[in-house]
């Protein structure tokens, strides 16, 4: 028997309606689609264009990770998370993203790379996919690679915290942010 999997399929898209482009990386739009087994019935989905992201797990020899804490308006909060960013050029490889967004957020690089996994951000709104990893064998960065952080990131702060003590967080409820979640949960399912 073959193993459980996602399966690539796309229903028949008649119509698509532009709702927003600006500056941001992604777009909204509006697909009118229809099911095969019904291709006279015709209904709205709203769909996110998203370019993709990286979540980084950085962890030291301590067994502490690498977390940002900042603000984040949609949910009015300063949350606690871990380093990641957008995938910046159409195309772009995670991995390269993910050392980047390293560099840049957490001040640090690494020469071991992991890929922990990639999972959809929230598949019934948005086309965001998310690539995990985990980095080992941290050391300095010299600088943030040209990197200007402004606004909410101007804010930033960055601590060194044992993935035990996030684990904790997360499943007594305290830890909310999705990525962070699940980055923790992956690392401590491998390491179990």
């Amino acid at each position: 028997m073959e193993p459980l999997h996602d399966q690539p399929e796309s229903w028949p898209v008649h119509e698509v309606e532009h709702i927003w482009e600006g500056h941001a990386p992604f777009s909204v739009r509006r697909d009118m689609i229809s099911a095969p087994s019904a291709p006279g019935e015709t209904f709205g989905r709203l769909v996110l264009d998203h370019p993709g992201a990286v979540v980084i797990l950085a962890v030291d020899d301590e067994d502490r990770a690498l977390v940002v804490q900042q603000y984040r308006h949609p949910v009015g909060a300063r949350l606690v998370e871990l380093p990641a960013g957008l995938l910046d050029e159409p195309g772009e490889d995670p991995r390269v993203a993910a050392e980047r967004e390293l560099r840049e957020e957490g001040l640090v690089l690494a020469d071991r790379w992991t890929h922990l996994m990639t999972t959809y951000a929230s598949p019934g709104l948005s086309s965001e996919r998310i690539a995990y990893y985990l980095a080992e064998g941290i050391t300095p960065a010299p600088d943030r690679g040209g990197f200007e952080p402004e606004h909410e990131e101007a804010d930033m702060t960055t601590m060194w915290v044992p993935v035990e003590e996030l684990l904790r967080g997360v499943l007594a409820g305290r830890l909310a942010d999705a990525p962070l979640v699940q980055a923790v949960m992956a690392y401590r399912l491998r390491r179990s």
